[in-house]
This record gives C-alpha cells, structure tokens and sequence, in this order.
C-alpha cells in the first residue's frame, strides 16, 4: 500500500507538470507545513486561484470543496481531481468559473489558453 502523503506528493508534482504542459503556466509544489493560502498545495502563476490537488480514487466532492475554499481565502478555490487511469478535473463553483477562465486567460500563454476556454456560442 502506498503511504498516502507519498501519494499526495506524486499527485501534486503530476498536476504541476499537467498544468505546465497543457495550460503553459509555471507550477510547483507548496510548502507543505498548514493548509491555509500561504500554503497552498500547488503554487501557480496563475493569480488569484488557489489548487486543492486531490490524487484518489474516492472523492467526496462538498468536502474538497470546502477544504479548498477555507484554503484558498480571497482567492479562486478549485480542486484538481484525478484517479488513476482517468483525465485531471476541475471542480469549481459556478459563480467563480468566469473568474477563474479570466485568471487562466491571463497567465504566460494567453494564446493557447484563450481557444481552451472559449464561452459558448463566441
């Protein structure tokens, strides 16, 4: 069995290399000392929203959520979640998914990432 803040390590340094591929920002790991938003569990150069990395079979999705958005404090609170053999998601409220589509829009590749969140209907 897999010790599970080894596992949550290995989750965390898959996403940040996710996100570097896929979105173009620069990510890594948090200081892994409290959780609060100066410890988050990825650090990105997307401002203003703040990662909770969840690497797990099971999840239970209000409770990452509110662990993310005690976290994130005035920041954007979304989960990343993935199990194994499936795609990372996203999980975010719907009042912030304008926010957070600005946000990404708003990092290093704008270029790319304005095509991967284009509004419906633009």
């Amino acid at each position: 069995m897999v010790n599970s803040k080894m596992k949550g390590k290995k989750g965390e340094l898959e996403f940040c290399q996710w996100l570097r591929d896929n979105l173009g920002v620069e990510a890594r790991r948090g200081v892994q000392y409290k959780g609060d938003k100066d410890a988050p569990d990825v650090v990105t150069s997307v401002e203003g929203v703040h990662f909770e990395v969840k690497r797990t079979e099971k999840l239970n999705l209000y409770d990452a959520l509110k662990q993310a958005t005690k976290d994130a404090g005035e920041n954007i609170p979304i989960v990343a979640h993935r199990r194994s053999r499936e795609d990372w998601v996203f999980i975010v409220k719907a009042k912030h998914i304008e926010a957070f589509s600005k946000a990404i829009g708003a990092s290093e590749k704008k270029d790319q990432t304005a095509i991967f969140f284009k509004p419906l209907g633009a």
